[in-house]
């Protein structure tokens, strides 16, 4: 025993005071019993305990060891009643203890410890009614919410159930007020009910929420309402635009029929309402050849590929049927617009004019790429636009705006038909670069648009081509090779020091709130990693005391990452999201031990995994180390260059000159 306490007291930091409490296990029989004294005020400071050391993963354990969750919902389901008489008089002791009571219970489930699948109906109906009343408790209904959601995405037939007690129009009141949390556990409950229903009932559900105007509330009162929109409510509403949009996955991986007729009727009134024509099918004057002759060039002039039979220009998917919805939204609802595209480059010689039929399929399947339709939401983006929620038919505007900035920039280009793929590529690059400003509304993406000239992109590219010039003559090449190791030497620095700094992590589960959190950090010496759980997210750096456990660096025997972590080998981790296996890295050490990560975003994810990699001696291969190379590469070597400015550098070294005849101009010091 005592070789034992002499090798590792050195572990015990000197200073540190030792708590003695007590244990878990006898703090969960002690709680098991008060919670079910017959005393209102025991009971109250009973239930306030338990909420709080739920938290911890050991106590929950013991207390569900002891039937503690069939004890809370018992308390729920039948103790509300008891106290109604009380409540009239009791209305503030009442409204804390049924608060307490379901903190506790969301805090024991979110350990995953328990199956949701284990809940009664008569519990659902209760906590549903508690989401149903006009006024109740903000406390009360925001752990309804969350119990909400969690049953919805945790289990099948607990949607079910939830869904027949929940319906769109008793959720969107919760929307109308001021609470922002309130607001973000109403949006999170309707994301779980459309995420999880099955397909044939999400239109049904969209549906729904248009009739109920739940765009135009959010619109109003959360986006628009005078308050920062936090994170948390920031990927509800990132959430809630990728569902929607993924409404029109069906759309866009449905082929058209070509003997379908209502299909085939779409394409004939594309070219009715562009050319208005005078001899109708109807009005058989003409020959049949005559009038496919017509029908041709009509459809030639409409920029189809296939001019006899236009249908089989949609029979790739994606985009498949969409962009023919796309089409005809456009020809509708902005005529004015279409009929001048269209008749315009049905002015302009064959070689110029910009196919309306082919840029409107391609442009449909490049929105989709931007927007990924049919993606799942990630977990930790926060990405939302705005601009979505100021319409009913946001995507179909959102073409209609695009295919005219199409056929702008193919004229700014004088473009032929050579230069399709070249026009496109410029045509998502204003796009995209539109849409990292977050505009407000469409009008605001538009106006964007109108500064994002082919001029202008031009102006960018060059200006991006200087910032990042890349000097390829020998002696500039053998200049970058003498000063790399410097710069890698410098990033690695760098890296190193973030690390000593630390980053929070979250912890991930199918609930987001009730964020848990926790720190990483490596020690000043680059010896050991300290981390810890964290009731919050930090301001600032968290001290290596407050850090309860430590990994030696000595001991680290690999760093995973993406999908070899194992974390992300679990059944269902995280549905195995794409953005998520991106950001996920691993620690190995010992046998069969890991310290699992997800970065809270790609940078972190590069600082992380070049810093481990650079204490393991191994090369930093991040994008963003390469991105770092090259710009302190360029800095440096610029900065190198100064005094040669407009000099041209020669690519072979000039020859070394004879040796003199004598050195008598040599002046001895000595």
């Amino acid at each position: 025993m005592l070789p034992t306490l002499m090798s590792n007291r050195n572990e015990i930091k000197n200073g540190t005071i030792l708590r003695l409490t007590t244990s878990p296990a006898q703090n969960a029989h002690q709680l098991h019993e008060r919670i079910q004294s017959s005393s209102m005020d025991a009971k109250l400071e009973a239930l306030k305990d338990l909420a709080s050391l739920s938290r911890d993963v050991t106590f929950a354990q013991e207390f569900i060891n002891l039937d503690g969750i069939s004890l809370l919902t018992q308390m729920v389901e039948s103790g509300t009643e008891r106290y109604q008489k009380l409540q009239k008089i009791m209305k503030p002791c009442f409204g804390d203890m049924l608060s307490f009571t379901l903190t506790a219970f969301v805090e024991l489930m979110d350990h995953g410890i328990v199956s949701w699948d284990t809940f009664s109906v008569a519990f659902i109906k209760k906590i549903a009614s508690f989401v149903n009343k006009s006024a109740i408790d903000v406390s009360i209904l925001q752990r309804s919410l969350a119990i909400l959601e969690s049953m919805v995405l945790n289990s099948h037939d607990l949607y079910q159930k939830v869904a027949q007690e929940i319906t769109i129009g008793q959720l969107i009141p919760h929307l109308q007020g001021t609470d922002q949390e309130i607001q973000t556990y109403t949006i999170a409950v309707i994301n779980a009910l459309f995420l999880k229903a099955p397909d044939e009932k999400r239109q049904e559900m969209a549906n729904i929420l248009a009739q109920k105007q739940l765009r135009s509330i959010i619109l109003t009162h959360v986006i628009r309402a005078q308050r920062a929109i936090n994170n948390e409510m920031a990927h509800q509403l990132y959430v809630l635009q990728v569902l929607t949009f993924n409404l029109l996955e069906d759309r866009m991986m449905t082929k058209m029929d070509p003997q379908d007729q209502a299909q085939r009727d779409i394409i004939f009134e594309l070219r009715r309402i562009a050319f208005d024509a005078e001899s109708e099918p109807n009005n058989s004057s003409g020959s049949m050849e005559k009038r496919k002759s017509m029908y041709t060039r009509d459809y030639k002039k409409l920029g189809f590929i296939n001019h006899v039979n236009p249908a089989m220009d949609f029979t790739q998917t994606p985009p498949g049927m969409l962009a023919l919805d796309n089409m005809l939204y456009f020809a509708k609802h902005h005529q004015d617009a279409y009929i001048r595209i269209v008749l315009e480059n049905s002015s302009r010689e064959d070689k110029h004019e910009c196919p309306f039929g082919r840029s409107s399929i391609e442009l449909t399947k490049m929105l989709c790429e931007i927007l990924k339709v049919g993606e799942l939401p990630s977990e930790t983006c926060n990405d939302f636009h705005p601009m979505f929620f100021t319409h009913d038919r946001s995507f179909e505007e959102f073409f209609c705006i695009c295919i005219q900035l199409l056929n702008k920039t193919w004229k700014e280009m004088r473009a032929t038909s050579e230069d399709f793929n070249k026009v496109m590529q410029v045509v998502k690059e204003q796009v995209m670069r539109a849409l990292t400003t977050k505009p407000s509304s469409l009008d605001q993406f538009k106006s964007k648009l109108q500064n994002l000239s082919y001029t202008e992109i031009l102006k960018i590219r060059q200006s991006e081509r200087m910032n990042q010039e890349d000097f390829q003559s020998r002696p500039i090449l053998e200049l970058k090779e003498k000063i790399q190791p410097e710069i890698l030497e410098l990033i690695k620095q760098q890296r190193l020091n973030r690390l000593v700094e630390g980053t929070c992590f979250r912890k991930l589960n199918c609930r987001r709130r009730q964020d848990k959190f926790w720190y990483c950090r490596l020690s000043p010496n680059h010896k050991v990693l300290h981390y810890g759980d964290l009731e919050e997210s930090p301001q600032g750096e968290v001290p290596h005391d407050s850090l309860q456990d430590k990994l030696p660096v000595a001991d680290i025997k690999a760093v995973v990452t993406g999908k070899d972590c194992p974390h992300m080998k679990e059944k269902g981790a995280l549905k195995q999201n794409k953005e998520v296996l991106e950001l996920a890295f691993s620690i190995l050490y010992d046998s069969n031990c890991q310290l699992n990560f997800i970065a809270p975003d790609k940078h972190e994810y590069c600082i992380w995994t070049d810093g481990l990699n650079a204490l393991l001696g191994k090369d930093m291969m991040s994008d963003l180390t390469r991105n770092d190379l090259d710009t302190l590469l360029s800095m440096e070597i610029k900065l190198r260059l100064l005094d040669l400015e407009n000099i041209q550098i020669p690519d072979a070294p000039p020859p070394i000159p004879k040796e003199p005849s004598n050195y008598d101009f040599v002046y001895d010091c000595n």
